[in-house]
C-alpha cells in the first residue's frame, strides 16, 4: 500500500524480496553507512519500528530503518543516545542508490517516518560520520530540519548526533 508519492518515487514497507538489493545498496555505500551481512540486515529490519523503502519505477532504490529506544541493539551510537535521551526514534540508517539521489526520496523517507510518530515516541535522532567525513549527509539532514545535539569520537571514527523535533520536543535525561 503506497503511502507517499512524488513523480515515480513511492514509500512503502520493506518486503522480503527487497532485502538482497537493499543489502547490496547498503554495502556499496560504505563508509557512509556501516557494512551489513544478510543476517544483520534481517535482524535490523525485524527490530525496527519502521522499515521502509523508496521504490523508484517499481524497484527498491533506498531505505530507512528506525528503531525505538529500549531496543537490545549493541551499537555504540545507540548507546550514546540511550544514555542522554529518555525517548527517541533512532534512524539507524538511511541509504539511497546513486540513481535515486536528488529526487526527494531521502526527504520522503524521513517525512513518512515523522508523520507516523507521536509525542510518546520522542524525537527522531541519528548520527552522521565526521571521520570519515560525510558532509553531504550532514547538509541533507540540516536542510530537512535536524540540529546537532552532541558528538562522539571513538578513535577509529567520529560522529555528530542530530535530532529532529517535528514529532515532539525531546526529553533529555536528567
Amino acid at each position: 500500500m503506497p503511502t507517499d508519492t512524488s513523480s515515480s518515487v513511492t514509500i512503502r514497507p520493506i518486503r522480503a524480496e527487497d532485502l538482497d538489493s537493499l543489502l547490496a545498496m547498503n554495502n556499496a555505500a560504505v563508509p557512509a553507512v556501516g557494512e551489513l551481512t544478510k543476517d544483520k540486515l534481517d535482524g535490523l529490519v525485524a527490530m525496527a519500528s519502521h522499515a521502509v523503502t523508496a521504490e523508484l519505477d517499481g524497484t527498491a532504490a533506498g531505505f530507512l530503518l528506525c528503531l525505538p529506544e529500549g531496543t537490545a541493539y549493541p551499537s555504540r551510537n545507540y548507546r550514546w543516545l540511550s544514555e542522554r535521551i529518555e525517548r527517541f526514534a533512532y534512524v539507524d540508517r538511511i541509504c539511497l542508490a546513486p540513481h535515486a539521489r536528488n529526487l526527494g526520496a531521502g526527504e520522503m523517507l524521513y517525512r513518512h517516518i515523522i508523520a507516523q510518530l507521536t509525542p510518546e515516541d520522542g524525537p527522531v535522532v541519528c548520527e552522521v560520520n565526521t571521520r570519515p567525513d560525510n558532509p553531504g549527509s550532514r547538509r541533507f539532514h540540516e536542510r530537512i530540519g535536524f540540529h546537532e545535539i552532541g558528538t562522539a569520537d571513538y578513535g577509529d571514527m567520529a560522529v555528530v548526533f542530530l535530532q529532529h523535533d517535528a514529532a515532539t520536543q525531546g526529553t533529555e535525561r536528567k
